[in-house]
């Protein structure tokens, strides 16, 4: 094997044929130029010898199958130059059509995660079997790269499981599934428990069944159920979930349509023209921009994986035992994510009914996540075992980490770590869970200020990914590189940011909602407003997220801020979304979901409609002319310029962090890769969002005025790939 080849070839007495997937540059195989070469070599060679051959299998070296295709030529690509992409994706399709139809039996032998082009791979084998090794995950999730299948997993999915099974399963939402539940699916055959069973089960199989044909190559085959007529519509697709079939027609993310347009297409022709169809699809969405924003946060997350944002030189140090200092909603979902990773914590509150209410928190999670399978009602017992809830600052003896989570309140918040900081490890990591102020006042409450850093998690805590990590002026590096190593303890994405009221996440979310209470004022139909945040492609539409958040809560933050900036001798003048949150709150009650009204109303908890009052006292003096891609843009642009005012001062300084702390915690839209990827993404990049801010400005006011150092910060390479 030279230093090109990753594919080894061994063929045995009965003249089985084992391809071996190994490539010595990587540590996970990829359908990178060198792996198409090989496999064209492997191919030819299986026809020339075919008289030789009883049958194939093909499996892999490495912990994983097969990765797919190359990211960094995918985003290089575009639509004035996809030569080079058509050209690799058509040899693909090539060789595992040609390997189809070997006339020997093939099997995939999955040893591990086959995913994108690595299931494609096995879908073109007549037998697949996979091992069930921890973490292995089998799909097709390209979609959420703002891809789709291009070595045609969309052509042979809907011929194996029929157009709906293939879209909602499978290609639309991109699923990473266990092993049992490809099976169960039918993307897989069969499932063993390790991978030393693999080999011999593949040539059992070869024994047992000579001479396969894949289905779509028989004479008469049918794509199974129902195919949509030629004059198909989202709409039409009645099998598609609501939510699914809006996406499709609506969504932001071109590869929705394009996925649907070739299954549906593809269905209604024979194999190769469905073939065709999907390379047609593909070349398209692979060389617009929002594929290229969503491959860019990949990349941001590996960054972040890889420890891009840590400290070097520190090394990597566990924590063992957690005090957790507040047993309300936040403190309580820290105590149960730190528990589930195996950390014996000490939940403290003012009374023994509060903490244990906490504690009781985690058994609820618990308790449903055994109801779905995925725990034990043993392990979910040794999870709740780990906390201890408690009134005595003498119970965090021995505690090594120490995270607050009492109300904004920085007298509060000095009080209760004075009553623990005696008793805790001397160098123990002190954080406090504050989503707004700065870090450096908080650390004034304690001795060992090097030791203090602020951990801003997200709620739920058990279900939203992200940490934020803010380093105050005395945090040293040796503490933030131990708030890196819980955050990836207790399965979080950390990201970096400096002090400052209201860190970076609660400054960009709080640009989005506080323009979205502007547009209330204005007097512009809020059901506009809130499809307009729908169709940016916003998780929650702002409207809604204002009452889920409190418009109480807002408003009183909003009020010490610009208490604080007074204080300090800083202009804090009101906008016209303070007017509206105080009318709301003041004279209408309607302080959010929490108090039953807000911008919406509610009946037992649950939202009926927006407040019909939001018309009665915003109208507006005449029809507001604002443009419906206005309204969209309004709310993408707040929080991309505040970001910018970020980067300005020093706030944050990575595109990376930026990028995935604007995702993964606060719901900016998945298609732009970000508020730093959305303004490199904008059409025209710099000098487009430039100009489209200056119009906004003109029409709406100087908060959308572009800072003049928007073209520098937009040509900054950043720290991903």
């Amino acid at each position: 094997m030279n230093e090109h080849d990753v594919i080894r070839w061994t063929r045995d007495e009965d003249g089985v044929v084992v391809l071996t997937l190994d490539d010595p540059a990587q540590s996970a195989n990829t359908m990178n130029a060198s792996y198409i070469a090989c496999m064209e070599r492997a191919v030819d060679r299986l026809e020339a010898e075919r008289d030789r051959i009883t049958g194939v299998v093909i499996t892999s070296a490495k912990k994983t199958f097969l990765a797919g295709g190359d990211l960094h030529d995918i985003r290089a690509a575009d639509s004035k130059d996809s030569s080079a992409l058509l050209r690799s994706t058509s040899a693909v399709k090539d060789q595992l059509r040609r390997l189809e139809q070997l006339g020997r039996p093939v099997v995939a032998a999955v040893n591990g995660s086959a995913l994108g082009g690595g299931l494609e791979l096995a879908l073109a084998c007549h037998h697949r079997i996979a091992a069930d090794t921890p973490g292995c995950r089998i799909g097709l999730p390209e979609v959420t790269l703002g891809l789709l299948p291009g070595g045609g997993g969309i052509a042979r999915t809907v011929r194996m499981l029929g157009v709906d099974k293939a879209l909602t399963g499978v290609l639309l939402q991109g699923p990473r599934l266990r092993p049992s539940a490809a099976r169960n699916l039918g993307l897989v055959n069969e499932v063993v428990d390790t991978v030393e069973e693999l080999l011999p089960r593949a040539r059992a199989w070869i024994r047992e069944n000579p001479s396969p044909v894949q289905p779509w190559d028989t004479e008469g085959h049918r794509v199974p159920g129902d195919v949509p007529a030629a004059s198909w519509s989202p709409e039409e697709l009645t099998f598609l979930p609501a939510s699914l079939r809006e996406q499709v027609a609506h969504g932001p993310v071109p590869a929705l349509r394009a996925i649907t347009t070739a299954a549906v297409e593809g269905a209604r022709t024979g194999f190769d023209d469905a073939l065709d169809v999907e390379t047609r699809c593909f070349l398209e969405v692979a060389t617009g921009q929002v594929a290229k924003n969503m491959i860019q946060t990949f990349f941001d997350l590996q960054h972040i994986a890889s420890g891009g944002s840590r400290p070097a030189g520190h090394p990597v140090r566990q924590a063992h035992r957690v005090g957790v200092l507040g047993a309300g909603m936040m403190g309580a979902g820290i105590a149960s994510v730190c528990a589930k990773a195996g950390l014996d914590v000490v939940l403290k509150d003012v009374s023994q009914e509060a903490a244990t209410r906490g504690k009781d928190h985690s058994a609820r999670l618990l308790a449903a996540a055994v109801r779905r399978g995925r725990t034990t009602r043993t392990a979910a017992d040794e999870v709740l075992a780990r906390i201890a809830p408690t009134t005595l600052a003498g119970d965090l003896t021995g505690c090594d980490v120490v995270i607050e989570a009492v109300f904004e309140s920085q007298e509060l918040k000095h009080k209760v770590f004075a009553e623990v900081e005696d008793v805790v490890d001397s160098d123990a990591l002190l954080g406090s869970n504050t989503s707004s102020l700065p870090i450096t006042g908080l650390a004034h409450g304690v001795r060992h200020q090097e030791n203090f850093i602020g951990l801003h998690f997200f709620s739920p805590v058990d279900r939203m990914p992200l940490l934020e990590v803010i380093r105050g002026e005395r945090t040293s590096d040796a503490t933030l590189a131990r708030a890196f190593d819980l955050a990836g303890r207790i399965g979080k994405t950390p990201i970096v940011v400096n002090d400052s009221r209201g860190f970076f996440t609660s400054r960009v979310i709080g640009a989005r909602l506080n323009e979205a209470l502007t547009m209330v004022g204005e007097g512009l139909d809020p059901a506009v407003i809130e499809e307009a945040g729908r169709r940016a492609g916003y998780p929650a539409p702002p409207l809604q997220l204002i009452d889920e958040l409190s418009l109480t809560l807002w408003r009183k933050v909003r009020e010490e801020t610009r208490e604080a900036l007074r204080t300090e001798g800083t202009a804090a003048p009101e906008t016209a979304a303070d007017g509206v949150a105080r009318l709301l709150v003041e004279d209408f009650g309607r302080g959010g979901r929490a108090v039953g009204a807000g911008l919406y109303d509610y009946a037992e908890g649950r939202r009926t409609g927006l407040w019909p009052g939001l018309r009665e006292h915003f109208a507006a003096d005449g029809k507001p002319t604002t443009p419906f891609e206005d309204i969209a843009e309004r709310l993408l642009f707040a929080e991309a310029l505040e970001a910018v005012h970020c980067f300005d001062e020093g706030v944050i300084t990575s595109d990376a962090d930026a990028n995935v702390g604007s995702l993964l915690g606060i719901g900016f839209p998945a298609w732009t890769g970000g508020v730093v990827q959305y303004v490199k993404g904008y059409a025209g990049g710099a000098a487009g969002f430039s100009a489209r801010a200056e119009q906004l400005a003109t029409r709406y006011g100087d908060r959308f005025s572009p800072p003049a150092s928007l073209p520098a910060a937009t040509e900054r390479k950043g720290s991903a790939v």
